[in-house]
């Protein structure tokens, strides 16, 4: 009988729980968030793009809140985060949040190769191998693709051992995709 009471008492008090308002005037604020998509959120707002906020886009996007990921990722990569740069490249490569837009893909992926990031490496070095959103350059793209693989990049490792062969990491329902278009 105590039991059931008390899970009623704290039932009761759910509702009152909800209503908790977040106010700030010039003393601080009161009944911050201080977690969830609304705290990464209110952190992009007030132009905070530390490691823990842009991670927090993977969670983002792979709840289905793409929109809200791009604005994420977007300020994040312009802040100069790689893994922000390559999911930006994820989402536009795959029309997540916009439009499917391979040009821009193809750039978010050269940023974060110049930037030095293995995962931004071997997705320029594979675009440039297909010609997908950049010119088709082979040579320069196994070269990419070889540094990343150098950078000990699992996935770099197993196109070299395929003899850089895009199959062997793509999809096969992603062919459509990466077909030449002339």
């Amino acid at each position: 009988m105590l039991r059931a009471t008390a899970i009623l008492v704290l039932l009761g008090t759910l509702p009152a729980m909800a209503d908790t308002v977040t106010v700030e005037d010039e003393y601080g604020t009161l009944n911050p968030q201080d977690s969830g998509f609304g705290h990464v959120m209110s952190n992009l707002d007030k132009g905070i793009t530390d490691m823990t906020t842009c991670a927090a886009g993977y969670y983002i996007t792979k709840s289905g809140r793409h929109e809200m990921a791009r604005k994420l990722f977007e300020s994040c990569a312009n802040a100069g985060w790689t893994g922000a740069m390559t999911w930006m490249g994820q989402m536009d490569n795959n029309g997540l949040g916009a439009a499917y837009n391979p040009d821009a893909a193809a750039e978010w992926d050269r940023r974060a190769a110049e930037a030095g990031d293995p995962v931004g490496k071997f997705n320029y070095g594979l675009n440039m191998l297909r010609g997908h959103g950049v010119v088709r350059d082979e040579i320069r793209g196994r070269a990419l693709i070889d540094e990343a693989a150098s950078d000990g990049l699992k996935i770099a490792k197993r196109l070299q051992a395929a003899e850089y062969d895009p199959d062997e990491v793509t999809p096969d329902a992603d062919n459509w995709k990466y077909a030449p278009l002339f």
